[in-house]
């Protein structure tokens, strides 16, 4: 039987390769070489969550590969002591604001890694450039003729043991995203130059760039392909995906050597135009362009066409217009064919505020709107993951009757404290802390007395969830970022990214999808 080779153990990794260049801390990255003396020093709720971050470091042949997803383990572990990518990005952002480097290297090389393993469900062969969505130590003893010496494993999971085996498609655009952040943090370019990271991110963007039958620039994904990894009707072209989707290219042109990625570059920079004029058109909605929506017309056969998806007016769901303020705006969960999910998805919006997907005005909006909806977007416990929940007949079609996302649980409408670090950020770049602030008290109110849940239940956010994990990582480390934002707001520059000078403002006209020939064009 062949190997498998979706694992890392002391015999198929040179750990010398995770410290072979110097990390180098500069001034301009984070303006604090050194841990300085703070108002962090006084806040006990601060501190103890960094013990606890510190609790949920892995190690793997001594070195700090990254941490697991929950301390938690009274229910059984599950898959809440693996190294989830997406849970360690907030974790990460803490250790690097900190200047504390090595564990983010150890996990970038590490998960670059498992990256080249062989992949597959049953008999079909998953795709090169895909990336683990988490990964698991194993520590074995079975070794031939010294039974007190183990082996050291790294178990990587592609979608192979998830529910609905699907594979996690931000997980590679995390990892761009991170290494970007990394890059920063250092002003060390060495990690991003090596061979092997080039190569792993030519894997992913060589995925993602592929040419297919579809005819819009946005990523068609299957459902639960990204933190809603189960069932919720997001299959398409869901706000998340499309969001880190933007924002990995773009760092990607920041961190690709041009002298063997020139042409890449072009085509990306290519992808990034199409897919900011595609995603500022018809996925932003606000009360002018819910107010056109509703006087569609249907049918249109032509280049001129104004509804260019055939979304029939009547299909708007009624919770819109009273959700809708006149001041506010925000991108929509997901357009297709005759489909617009007016669902809010506070993670996509946010990484379309950071990433400058969303222009300044956008960005304004967004926060206009959190703040005239504060009680149904924020409540009594930051933030929720998406609005409104789906109503029991929706549930039901969309979920598959899944008895962990309920109305107003989990995915479905639930509270996720791990997400305030990116509300935190998207407030401060676009100059309104204040929003940021109130959200973080709010949450200091119950996040360290209830024992840093997962996630919150209710309409409010007022119930911990029904089966929430304590001490869940992402939600200490959502804490500590935002924490760290607020005291230090040049650390925005680690994760942050300005506008594109290089993408042509978006103008929606009648004629945009009439071939170039036929617009007098030569």
């Amino acid at each position: 039987m062949a190997e498998d080779q979706s694992v890392i153990t002391d015999e198929n990794f040179d750990s010398s390769q995770a410290n072979d260049d110097k990390c180098i801390w500069t001034l301009d990255a984070a303006k604090t070489p050194h841990p300085r003396p703070t108002s962090f020093d006084q806040n006990l709720m601060f501190i103890e969550a960094w013990e606890h971050l510190r609790r949920s470091v892995v190690y793997y042949k001594g070195q700090a590969v990254g941490t697991m997803a929950a301390l938690d383990n009274a229910s059984g572990a599950l898959n809440y002591d693996q190294v989830f990518v997406r849970d360690f990005v907030p974790s990460a952002l803490a250790y690097l604001m900190k200047g504390e480097l090595e564990i983010v290297k150890n996990f970038l090389l590490r998960t670059l890694h498992l990256q080249l393993s062989v992949k597959g469900i049953d008999r079909f062969a998953l795709g090169q450039g895909l990336m683990s969505a988490s990964f698991k130590f194993l520590h074995s003893f079975k070794v031939l003729h010294n039974p007190v010496r183990g082996v050291d494993t790294l178990i990587a999971d592609f979608g192979e043991t998830a529910i609905g085996r699907v594979s996690g498609v931000d997980s590679g655009f995390w990892w761009i995203i991170l290494l970007h952040a990394y890059t920063r943090a250092t002003g060390d370019h060495s990690l991003s130059h090596r061979p092997e990271c080039q190569n792993g991110m030519k894997l992913i963007l060589s995925v993602c760039l592929a040419e297919g039958f579809d005819t819009f620039p946005t990523l068609l994904c299957a459902d639960g392909c990204g933190m809603a990894d189960r069932r919720m009707g997001v299959y398409g072209y869901p706000i998340e995906i499309q969001a880190l989707f933007f924002m990995a290219l773009r760092c990607a042109v920041h961190l690709l050597q041009e002298d063997d990625g020139k042409e890449l570059i072009m085509r990306i920079e290519k992808r990034l135009q199409a897919l900011t004029y595609h995603m500022r058109s018809y996925f932003w909605l606000d009360f002018q362009q819910l107010n056109n929506i509703y006087r569609y017309k249907t049918e249109e056969y032509s280049h001129t066409a104004v509804n260019k998806f055939n979304v029939i007016p009547d299909s708007i769901p009624d919770w819109v217009f009273d959700f809708m303020p006149m001041k506010g705006g925000y991108f929509i969960a997901n357009v297709s064919p005759a489909r617009m999910d007016f669902r809010w998805f506070v993670l996509g919006n946010c990484v379309a505020i950071l990433s400058s997907l969303a222009t300044y005005n956008q960005s304004m909006a967004i926060l206009d709107l959190i703040e005239e909806r504060w009680g149904e977007l924020v409540g009594k416990m930051p933030l929720k993951l998406s609005y409104p929940a789906l109503d029991i007949h929706g549930w039901s079609i969309e979920t598959g009757s899944d008895p962990k996302n309920t109305r107003w649980s989990f995915h479905n409408g639930g509270s996720w404290p791990g997400l305030l670090w990116l509300v935190t950020a998207a407030c401060i770049k676009t100059g309104r802390p204040e929003i940021a602030r109130k959200a973080i008290e709010l949450a200091e109110q119950r996040l360290s007395k209830d024992g840093w849940q997962e996630y919150y239940d209710g309409k409010e956010g007022c119930y911990v969830g029904k089966q929430s994990r304590r001490l869940q990582t992402s939600s200490i480390a959502g804490y500590l970022v935002s924490k760290m934002l607020l005291e230090e707001p040049s650390h925005l520059g680690i994760i942050a990214l300005e506008e594109d000078k290089k993408i042509k403002p978006t103008t929606i006209t009648r004629s945009t999808t009439l071939p170039t020939k036929f617009r007098g064009y030569p």
